[in-house]
């Protein structure tokens, strides 16, 4: 019993210290520069002002932004985690020739900095004709969080039990109707899990953005907020209204698709 309270007042004080800034941020975010700089940042607003929010969002044209980077985040996420069950599949069920050094390659395409990839990359989209592109951006994070989504599951496909495998095929499903209807319903919540983390990783991405999409019209909410960092027309007001819009988009997709991620955390703790 006394563990049990410790480890409840051990996650409060850590919710608390993880709470603490983004109600900080919020706080400022209402604030006007005259109720800042007599209060400080923790000094409560004497009324609730938005036009920071409002400026800001009109001076980097803030709804562009944000739809690029639920475009992009939201298809990387789609497309990696059904491009990781297809490889995931062949590697973890299908068994191919080799299995164990493609393993290997895609455990070391995980290490691999994003600084050793800007190079080739850059050279390749330029080639391509995909340079300052929502499509060579959406491309090249499908590829990366697929290196990811394919070492997991290629794990969690290789314990799959073969008597399920074996029924389906009895009943005279292939191997491509077997994976559509077998293996992906049965694996859905670590494929929720996957789609959480593809989403939430490629929208916090700000170095390979920044490298390409260097116009204005194509650039996501992260380089965005990064860029207006050292502007001068600036304020603690406007900075804090920037940080909020750009860390809402993000919490409320994980609040939405919490139940999802318990899910399958749970489900992959029980297996």
């Amino acid at each position: 019993m006394i563990r049990r309270y410790s480890v409840l007042a051990a996650l409060a004080v850590l919710a608390v210290a993880m709470l603490v800034p983004f109600a900080v941020v919020t706080l400022n975010a209402v604030k006007s520069p005259a109720d800042y700089s007599s209060g400080g940042p923790l000094g409560l607003p004497s009324e609730l002002y938005l036009d920071g929010i409002v400026e800001f969002w009109n001076r980097v044209g803030f709804g562009g932004k944000l739809w690029n980077s639920l475009l992009i985040s939201g298809s990387v996420a789609v497309l990696a985690t059904v491009l990781s069950v297809l490889n995931a599949y062949a590697l973890g069920i299908g068994r191919v020739r080799g299995r164990m050094w493609i393993m290997v390659l895609f455990l070391v395409a995980n290490t691999l900095p994003q600084e050793a990839l800007v190079y080739p990359l850059y050279y390749l989209s330029k080639q391509a004709g995909l340079y300052d592109t929502r499509l060579g951006v959406i491309i090249i994070f499908t590829v990366i969080q697929s290196a990811f989504g394919t070492y997991l599951l290629a794990s969690v496909l290789g314990r799959f039990p073969r008597e399920i495998l074996e029924a389906a095929a009895l009943d005279g499903a292939g191997k491509w109707r077997a994976l559509w209807q077998v293996v992906v319903p049965i694996s859905r919540p670590t494929l929720g899990v996957l789609l959480v983390f593809f989403f939430i990783w490629t929208w916090n991405e700000f170095f390979l953005p920044l490298v390409f999409l260097v116009s204005n019209e194509n650039q996501t909410v992260p380089v965005a907020l990064g860029v207006l960092q050292g502007d001068k027309m600036m304020d603690a007001t406007m900075s804090s209204a920037s940080a909020l819009l750009g860390i809402l988009p993000a919490v409320a997709f994980f609040l939405i698709f919490q139940r999802t991620l318990t899910r399958g955390v749970t489900m992959g703790a029980v297996r």
